[in-house]
């Protein structure tokens, strides 16, 4: 089992009822469990078209047996189940799921890096990761 921790982010429809919807799926993924979960807290977007919505977010800490790359497809699931559209980069979304930490594992490839390339550059990422460290 590897320790894992996710951001979890929404700025469009009910963004609180999302992001606990998808700690629901997440918390039911097999060999998965949530184990902390940070406060919720507003943003207003980084980057990405003018105009949109402030954004919920959420950090947490899970154990997983997945690997990195099963757990970023079962994620992307999740964001699909959810109702996201892929739309310009950084642009709103129903919901984002991201792979901040995986364990102690560093990696870069084309569909996942860890840590997270961003991780350390926005305190809506950073100060959730610190409430479940």
């Amino acid at each position: 089992m590897a320790i894992c921790y996710l951001g979890v982010g929404s700025n469009l429809g009910n963004r609180r009822k999302n992001i606990k919807l998808a700690v629901k799926k997440i918390n039911g993924l097999k060999s998965t469990a949530v184990l902390k979960e940070s406060r919720i807290i507003e943003s207003a977007p980084v980057g990405g078209p003018a105009g949109q919505p402030d954004f919920l977010n959420a950090a947490l800490k899970i154990e997983t047996k997945l690997s990195p790359i099963n757990l970023l497809k079962e994620l992307k699931e999740i964001e699909n189940d959810l109702g996201r559209v892929k739309s310009a980069r950084f642009g709103p979304r129903i919901i984002d799921l991201d792979i901040l930490l995986y364990g102690d594992r560093v990696m870069a490839g084309k569909k996942l890096t860890i840590p997270h390339l961003r991780l350390f550059l926005r305190d809506f990422v950073t100060l959730p990761l610190l409430e479940v460290l």
